[in-house]
């Protein structure tokens, strides 16, 4: 081929001799004749030549070319290229290619450069957009091998290169769409970096036309902040639910920016603001891992991580040196802050996301010469937790760090005297002593040379310690033996005697025998738990010790089926470990992945009860994937033989309800999402109750988060199997006014589901035989079998409801043996059967003494005869479907159960008088627990009627170990969706009300009472919108029954108690603006009292201040709109309340809150956006007197005090959509379309409309993907509108990158069939620019010259 080509194009050389001195005579007619004759026989080489070759070719012509010296002859041949590529004989794409990447280009060969950069600028308007992006990339590679200064006799002839870039960039040519080309600058000449001096403004000039692009895809002011302060803030929860709004990148900490455009410089700094914040609340390490992409199973240490962690701790450091009244015996309100740091430390260490000695060096380096030194005991104990437990599976080395640190805050030379060892905080005091004594052991272990003789300021507590060791006889009135723990947990032989002490103590002697509820059940002797303080007071090593030792010996005895329950103390102690985070390896996860297994394994039935048990009442923040892991072996368990017994299935199913009702709304769908491939594990195969309070828990929860928002089916959603799995275990009905409040998916589910419900008539008929069969039956034996017939029909209730009510008592013991034989799993059929039979009695009973007669012998039932207990009862009535005027009778049952009998109203009057909530203070639980036992005594084994049949039969009941339950606190739960029930009938409101007022005391026992009443106010708004008398009654029942554990000020605000719980109607209370200001001002740190958020509702104090703000709010007797109005006057109106300088942080309070309540109150917002597009500085052309971009930069505006409404509107919507639900976002394709589209007329109301919704796009393309697309049709759309509305387009760049940007990043050409049409309806300019997305040619653009030159004449 080459011999070929030299032939060729020698004798193209020799033409060229013989016609240059002809060539000044030439037209240019001539001249192209000559040029085409001169590439005929290349023309018909070309033409044999294979495709393959094709490119070999052009790059020997163009090392041919570039051999040559002359550069007239050099010319000529680059105008035969151009004639070849003008003529289509050579792909211009290829030609271009060969002469960039040519090796033969330099820039020393300056007329060589300059022919052929002039060559490129004439033949590249030919190369496809995506060639053209490559040639920039090589172009920008060549031009940077040119020198910083070179000779300004050559600079004119370099400058060709600078041409053509000029054109490639030139916005009017359009060669290659414009953000392809940016890309391709920024990859070169990231931010900050400065291009080539060559290309002067070119590039620069280039890239700042993007910045608009940039702004419209950030949230307006997320650039606005202080030191120490985050314009956007998030509430964090210990589920660790986290949308992509808060993610970081692990190495910078930046916001992940999509796209390589010049966004603000402020986008680019780390946000270690935002994760300090995230790190200083409680119970964040799922939220931190979250937002760094950290993963527990890949070991990997993140340096941004731990850099934080040292301030966070430096800054312990500074808050406990000018804390008012610091006393280090003490402690003072940044005790938490430690406590706190402690967790943190060893979680992140642990998991080697943070370096140990790294840490401690750096914590050197930034205490240095800082004289911090009243924090230096606390610093030192959460280094103790650390080193204590990781030690002896790690180097000394390691360690040794820790010394310099004590060089550093222990300067004294003096001996540091010995604290008052009655305090906790003497633990402290000694921790750097234990630091040391753990380093020596450590360094005696391994034979090493390191040994450090101990420090003279501490040789008194050292002396102390090696005294009290040597005493053998330790008591428990100080924190002694919790020093000789800590100090001595890694040795083995010392540890042994302090250790031996906790554990006896709470085990009991083992001679002292307690009894506990019920009948034969005794209890090893001890009571009394350890306390908080001296838990607190061990290390993490000492912890884990503990809680093992206790395991290890409830297994060991659930093993060998001891008589014996376990010691009351030793159950709260161990319930009390289980709070711990640091020693979840241990504590929860133990428990719920070893303990239960082996317990049940062993059919320790006893045992197994007392675990449960703790689990309903001693349990607090625990993560919620161990929670339906228990929900999962509860639904495991209750299948198997043993378990249907009555006492233990009664815990099992109290069990699974606690914790199917309280899983939180964000909760749901990540944890059932894990079950999708068999979702049978988290569903009950026989329990309706429990299937059913699942599906209100899904309906609660998918509308809380809005899940559902814009869809009309279950179809293609994570609960469609769960649902049709419920269905098939057990196929049930709702009733319509429960229907009317699931979300509209649930609801269409159902109608087409629904299930033939047996008449009551039948019901009735069927009773009436069988009590006909029972009076025709004279042997008890017989009446035995056939009651407990298996397969019979569940109607044995039903038939003592009515021999009750025609001889007024039962003497058969054998009916007893008949409840025994049917079990207590399938009883459960007979009370659903007994509550749909009760409700057609009363139903059509006389009323008067009739109904007198009813309830009393129901109430004999529950608490004479023992038949079914009264919680169980009570579930079934409220999980029935009936409708209209039944319901009202069921519900009518349920009150005169729970009121007209004094039974259970005693029951829960003195259990609300004589005990308290806060279990954790209290030593004497047990004595209290017994006391009401023998008080108000469960029977859960008929004892009731053996007592009534002569003579009376004397049962004892094998009855399993009860610590902390009873008929009230089982009745919570049922409570909770008892008054779901009642609030979605409105007849029996006033019903409700007495309820409340009788029971509402229970609420003091609730683990979660604001998110039960938030949950409540949320989901049930449109029914309680007009019923504000009934809100106001539910908050003070519940709120009032608090009042006694809590400090003032602790939820409601003082203003609501005094004017919302007003309850005349002739005048209400309306809240004005200061009102909402100061609510909302409660967001801000510290209004509310500091608590131990380890027993709190909530895990830290953003998120309590959120949940109680929602729900005064919700409970206001004012409509949602106002409401949320309201909220958005915080910010958008003036007000003397609200600092200037600090209006971001109450835009982010204001974002939180309003998308925490329900849709009319945040619906509000795109009112306000509709009236700020109408407004006339979006509509008129005239009105803005300035550069659009800059007038919606919230930030500099604000600066600049020359803020508008529209740029607080703007940034307000951001902060609203940034906290978000992708439910809630879901709105926004719909509310362009049908809202915005028809009215936006004018650029300004587009670039508004673009600036509104980009910052988000990032979220729907990876949460919602639908929704995404249908917001990139609409953006187009309303482009449409504007182009045909307006004469002038002045932004048509910004607009056009940002399409493309669109493209690019999000949509790809999922829209392409949609957008195609709209384009090719625009007007020509628009269409040239926009004519890559629908990758139309320029062949195929018939206008596309004409538009050129038209778009010119417009520009000029």
């Amino acid at each position: 081929m080459e011999t070929q080509l030299q032939s060729i194009f020698e004798d193209v050389v020799v033409n060229i001799n013989m016609l240059c001195f002809r060539m000044f005579m030439d037209t240019p007619e001539d001249e192209r004749t000559k040029l085409i004759s001169c590439l005929g026989a290349f023309r018909q080489y070309w033409g044999t030549l294979p495709q393959e070759s094709h490119d070999q070719c052009v790059q020997w012509i163009v090392r041919f070319i570039h051999s040559q010296h002359s550069p007239k002859r050099i010319s000529f041949l680059y105008d035969c290229l151009a004639m070849a590529v003008e003529t289509s004989l050579l792909p211009p794409r290829m030609v271009c290619g060969a002469l960039i990447s040519s090796d033969s280009l330099e820039w020393e060969r300056t007329q060589l450069w300059a022919l052929t950069f002039k060559l490129i600028r004439k033949i590249i308007g030919g190369v496809d957009y995506k060639g053209v992006r490559d040639l920039l990339k090589t172009i920008l590679d060549k031009i940077q091998t040119i020198p910083t200064t070179v000779s300004s006799a050559v600079v004119q002839q370099l400058l060709a290169a600078t041409k053509v870039v000029e054109y490639i960039l030139d916005r009017n040519a359009c060669l290659l769409p414009a953000y392809l080309a940016v890309t391709e600058i920024r990859k070169m000449y990231p931010e900050g970096q400065l291009s080539h001096w060559l290309l002067g403004s070119v590039i620069s000039d280039f890239v700042d036309s993007f910045r608009p692009t940039a702004r419209i895809n950030s949230i307006s002011y997320i650039c606005l902040k202080a030191p120490r302060r985050c314009s956007l803030l998030p509430v964090v929860n210990n589920s660790g639910a986290i949308c992509n709004s808060w993610k970081l990148d692990p190495t910078s900490l930046c916001f992940p920016l999509r796209g390589m455009l010049p966004f603000d410089k402020d986008l680019f700094e780390p946000q270690t603001v935002l994760l300090r914040y995230v790190l200083e609340q409680p119970y964040s390490r799922e939220m931190v891992c979250n937002m760094l992409g950290l993963n527990k199973q890949q070991k990997q240490r993140c340096p941004v991580l731990e850099e934080q962690l040292v301030d966070l701790v430096v800054y312990a450091m500074e808050r406990s040196e000018t804390e008012e009244h610091f006393d280090a015996d003490i402690g003072g309100t940044s005790q938490l802050l430690w406590q706190h740091l402690s967790s943190q430390l060893i979680f992140f260490v642990l998991f080697q996301f943070a370096s140990f000695p790294h840490m401690v060096l750096s914590l050197h380096q930034k205490l240095a010469g800082r004289g911090l030194i009243k924090g230096r005991d606390h610093l030192m104990w959460v280094l103790l937790q650390f080193i204590s437990g990781s030690i002896q599976k790690n180097a000394l080395a390691d360690f040794l760090p820790v010394m310099k640190l004590f060089d550093l805050l222990y300067p004294e030379k003096e001996c540091i005297p010995v604290p008052d060892i009655n305090k906790p905080q003497s633990t402290h005091s000694f921790a750097m002593t234990c630091i040391w004594i753990h380093l020596n052991r450590k360094a005696q272990n391994d034979n090493s040379k390191l040994q450090i003789p101990i420090p003279h300021s501490l040789k008194l507590h050292h002396e102390f310690l090696q005294q009290s060791l040597r005493n053998k006889t330790l008591g428990m009135s100080d924190y002694k033996i919790a020093l000789l723990c800590n100090a001595y947990s890694t040795n083995s032989e010392c540890f042994t005697l302090p250790m031996g002490v906790l554990v006896e103590t709470i085990y009991g002697n083992g001679s002292m025998k307690i009894n506990l509820p019920g009948t034969s059940c005794v209890a090893s002797g001890s009571v009394t738990p350890l306390p908080m303080n001296l838990l607190d007071s061990l290390t993490v090593h000492a912890k884990m010790s503990l809680i093992h030792s206790i395991a290890t010996r409830v297994i060991k005895l659930a093993h060998a089926k001891s008589p014996h329950a376990l010691a009351p103390a030793l159950v709260e102690t161990y319930s009390r470990l289980l709070v711990y985070m640091e020693i979840e390896s241990l504590g929860i996860k133990g428990f719920i992945s070893q303990l239960l297994p082996n317990v049940f394994k062993s059919h320790a039935w006893g045992i197994l009860h007392t675990l449960l048990e703790m689990f309903s009442y001693r349990m607090h923040h625990i993560q919620p994937h161990y929670r339906v892991q228990l929900l999962s072996h509860l639904h495991s368990l209750a299948a198997v033989p043993q378990t249907n017994q009555n006492q233990l299935h009664l815990c099992v199913e109290s069990t699974a309800l606690r914790l199917i009702t309280a899983l939180g709304s964000s909760e749901v769908q990540p944890q059932f999402t894990r079950f999708l491939n068999d979702p049978k594990t988290v569903l009950s195969a026989e329990s309706e109750e429990l299937n059913r309070a699942l599906i209100l828990t899904l309906a609660r929860a998918t509308h809380v988060t809005d899940f559902f928002t814009g869809s009309d089916s279950i179809h293609g959603t994570w609960c469609k199997d769960i649902l049709q799995t419920i269905m098939t275990f057990t196929p049930h009905n709702w009733a319509s006014h429960t229907l009317s409040c699931f979300p509209a998916p649930l609801q269409a589910f159902f109608k087409q589901n629904n299930v033939p419900q047996e008449s009551r008539f039948n019901l009735k008929k069927n009773v009436e035989e069988e009590y006909r069969k029972w009076k025709s039956m004279a042997n008890e034996n017989d009446i035995i079998t056939h009651f407990s017939m298996q397969g019979s029909p569940p109607l044995f209730l039903c038939l003592l409801w009515k021999m009750l009510l025609e001889t007024d008592h039962i003497n058969q013991i054998g009916f007893r043996s008949v409840l025994e034989r049917i079990g207590a799993r399938a009883l459960v059929a007979h009370v659903r059967t007994f509550a749909d039979f009760l409700v057609y009695e009363f139903s059509t009973s006389a009323g008067g003494q009739q109904l007198n007669k009813c309830i009393e012998i129901l109430n004999d039932m529950v608490w004479k005869y023992n038949i079914v207990t009264l919680d169980r009862l009570i579930l079934c009535l409220a999980m029935r479907s009936h409708e209209g005027n039944e319901a009202q009778v069921c519900y009518f049952i349920i009150q005169l159960l729970l009121l007209k009998p004094n039974d259970f109203r005693n029951r829960v009057n003195d259990f609300v008088k004589e005990n308290s909530p806060e279990h954790w203070l209290q030593s004497d639980w047990h004595n209290k627990h017994m006391s009401y036992h023998k008080k108000y005594p469960e029977k859960l084994y008929f004892e009731g009627l053996a007592d009534q049949v002569n003579p009376p039969m004397q049962l004892q009941p094998q009855y399993l170990p009860i610590y902390f339950g009873n008929v009230c606190l089982r009745f919570l739960p049922v409570f909770d969706i008892v008054i779901h029930r009642f609030l979605e009938l409105l007849p029996v409101s006033k019903s409700l009300e007495t309820l409340l007022d009788h029971l509402g005391g229970l609420y003091k026992f609730h683990d979660r009472p604001v998110t039960y009443l938030y949950n409540t106010l949320h989901y049930y708004e449109r029914h309680l919108r007009d019923r504000t008398n009934l809100k106001r009654k539910l908050v003070h029942a519940i709120m009032s029954s608090l009042k006694d554990n809590r400090t003032p000020g602790w939820c409601l605000s003082e203003t609501y108690l005094k004017c919302g719980m007003n309850p005349r109607e002739d005048n209400v209370w309306t809240p004005d603006d200061t009102y909402y200001c100061k609510l909302i001002g409660r967001l801000s740190p510290g209004p509310f009292p500091n608590c131990d958020w380890r027993f709190n509702e909530f895990p830290n104090p953003a998120a309590h201040a959120l949940h109680v703000t929602c729900v005064e709010l919700m409970a206001l007797a004012v409509p949602g709109k106002e409401v949320g109005n309201a909220l958005l006057n915080v910010v958008l109106k003036s007000q003397p309340l609200v600092p200037r300088e600090n209006i971001t942080a109450w835009m982010n309070a204001i974002g939180l809150v309003i998308t925490a309540l329900p849709e009319p109150y945040w619906i509000v917002l795109h009112d306000r956006i509709v009236s700020v597009i109408g407004s006339p500085a979006l509509t008129s052309e005239t009105e803005w007197a300035g550069y659009p971009f800059a007038l919606l930069d919230f930030t500099a505006c604000h600066q600049s005090y020359s803020e508008m409404n529209c740029s607080y509107v703007l940034a307000l919507a951001h902060a609203v959509w940034h906290h978000s639900s992708i439910g809630q976002l879901s709105l926004i394709p719909k509310f362009l379309s049908e809202t915005l589209k028809p009215i936006v007329q004018t650029e300004f109301q587009l670039l508004y409309v673009y600036h509104l919704v980009g910052p988000f796009l990032q979220r729907f393309q990876q949460e919602r993907t639908r929704c995404m697309l249908e917001i990139g049709v609409a953006f187009y759309e309303m482009l449409q509108a504007v182009d045909q509305h307006c004469q002038h387009l002045s932004y048509m760049d910004p607009i056009c990158d940002f399409l493309y940007h669109i493209k690019y990043m999000y949509t790809g050409d999922s829209v392409k069939e949609q957008v195609e049409k709209i384009i090719m309806t625009l007007r020509p300019a628009m269409k040239l620019r926009l004519r890559f997305i629908t990758h139309s040619s320029m062949m195929e653009m018939a206008t596309i010259s004409y538009c050129h030159d038209t778009f010119l004449c417009f520009c000029l």
